[in-house]
């Protein structure tokens, strides 16, 4: 830590001492870093370079650095107050170390004024201070990428932000995140699941810069006046774009997200007529019919339990604002999680009073699926009942349509309860 400070202070010092140069001497870079193999990487990573030809070094402003053997980690991950990092290292060694992990690295070179150059020097070092190199992460306003567009639209007198602040974007922060996990169907349903309806309202391109790709696509499209009053492109031509590295076989971004329902309805259909056909073997007497619909009850009770559970730890407990407002919690609740032991006990049972009791109370845990999945439907399908109005724009629906066909089954399939009060019956009578 201390070799860090005393690096950071000696670039201070030099920055200083070409101050009367005017900045002729360096080159500022935008590094946008492509998606790599753990899940924390798959939105990519961007750095600022700073070249110096007097010294023939070139440093690498990073503001995303975080440690997994940093003290509570995973707990400060888990309540949403992640402590980031800021540091300067050899532009060299990064590069070695993203060709190492296969991930791809371009340089844009900004076509800013010698005088603009050396402050955005000045700023990048004032940034890696002690005092203020730590900032608290937040997925979509404060990472990597949301503070190298704070210094290019530093770099621009403010017209950075100011145009891009005013051009609606294509897409919402969900439909981009969907961009980036579209090839992992659970991890793709699972984050989506738990993010709330703040993600699913209208953005400007501005804010679809959380995304190093993004800052890189417009950069590359923008004009500004400098301090000189003169007309420039940000990055001036194809010549200033430099492709460091190309990574091979991994998932490629999506330019247009894919529609998820399809497949998580087809998914459901299928696994509910899977079930269906245990159902219909316990309606046979074929005791492994039971069992395998037990055990279904008891998977998917504890898959859509603990997902809910989770949902409503980050909503109630933590700072994961993006998670806040999802009227997932309506039909998804971590009583979901009592079909788990119900399922056992349905499937071991041989007692037909209570397979009776469990069936029964089955069906209502899923029943209150049901309902909410319902009552959801209904308040975007009535023209009476505005859903803006009483805000409810949640874009939820492969969430709902997974759901559904399983907790239709589990709540009205009729072989089980019909029989075992036929067999009770049968049994009373023969008392």
């Amino acid at each position: 830590m201390a070799k860090k400070t005393v690096f950071v202070f000696i670039l201070i010092f030099f920055s200083t001492a070409m101050l009367f140069a005017g900045g002729e001497h360096l080159t500022i870079k935008v590094a946008v870093v492509g998606p790599g193999t753990p899940l924390y990487f798959w939105w990519g990573h961007i750095a600022l370079v700073i070249e110096d030809s007097n010294t023939g070094r070139s440093y690498f402003y990073d503001y995303g650095i975080f440690s997994l053997d940093n003290d509570y980690f995973f707990q400060n991950f888990a309540l949403g107050r992640l402590l980031f990092t800021s540091g300067v290292s050899s532009t060299e060694r990064n590069i070695e170390v993203y060709r190492l992990t296969n991930r791809s690295l371009v340089f844009y070179t900004l076509n800013l004024p010698p005088e603009t150059r050396l402050k955005v020097q000045e700023l990048a070092n004032y940034d890696m201070l002690p005092e203020n190199r730590d900032y608290w992460y937040h997925h979509f306003d404060n990472n990597c990428s949301t503070r190298i567009i704070e210094i290019i639209d530093f770099a621009t007198d403010g017209q950075f932000r100011e145009y891009f602040d005013n051009i609606p974007s294509r897409f919402t922060l969900r439909q981009h995140v969907r961009r980036h996990t579209w090839f992992s169907p659970a991890v793709d349903w699972a984050l989506n699941f738990w993010m709330g309806q703040g993600i699913d309202r209208p953005i400007t391109v501005w804010d679809d810069m959380f995304l190093p790709s993004e800052v890189g696509k417009r950069i590359q499209e923008f004009e500004f006046t400098d301090v000189n009053g003169v007309r420039r492109r940000l990055v001036e031509s194809e010549d200033s774009i430099q492709v460091i590295i190309e990574s091979t076989g991994l998932p490629e971004v999506l330019e247009i997200p894919r529609r998820q329902w399809p497949m998580n309805f087809a998914f459901s259909l299928v696994m509910s007529a899977v079930l269906g056909f245990f159902f219909y073997l316990h309606s046979k007497n074929i005791r492994i019919g039971r069992i395998f619909a037990g055990i279904g009850i008891s998977f998917f009770g504890f898959v859509f339990g603990v997902a809910a559970l989770m949902l409503y730890f980050m909503n109630i407990f933590t700072d994961h604002d993006y998670t806040y407002q999802n009227f997932n919690m309506i039909f998804a609740t971590p009583l979901l999680l009592a079909a788990v032991p119900l399922g056992i006990c349905f499937a071991s049972t041989k007692n037909l009073k209570k397979l009776i009791i469990y069936d029964r109370l089955i069906r209502l845990t899923w029943l209150l699926t049901v309902v909410g999945i319902l009552i959801l439907t209904l308040l975007r399908l009535f023209p009476s009942c505005p859903i803006e109005d009483i805000g409810i724009f949640q874009q939820n629906l492969p969430d709902k349509l997974l759901m559904l066909p399983i907790a239709l089954l589990f709540t009205f399939q009729p072989v089980g309860l019909c029989q075992s009060l036929r067999k009770c019956c049968i049994c009373k009578k023969s008392a």
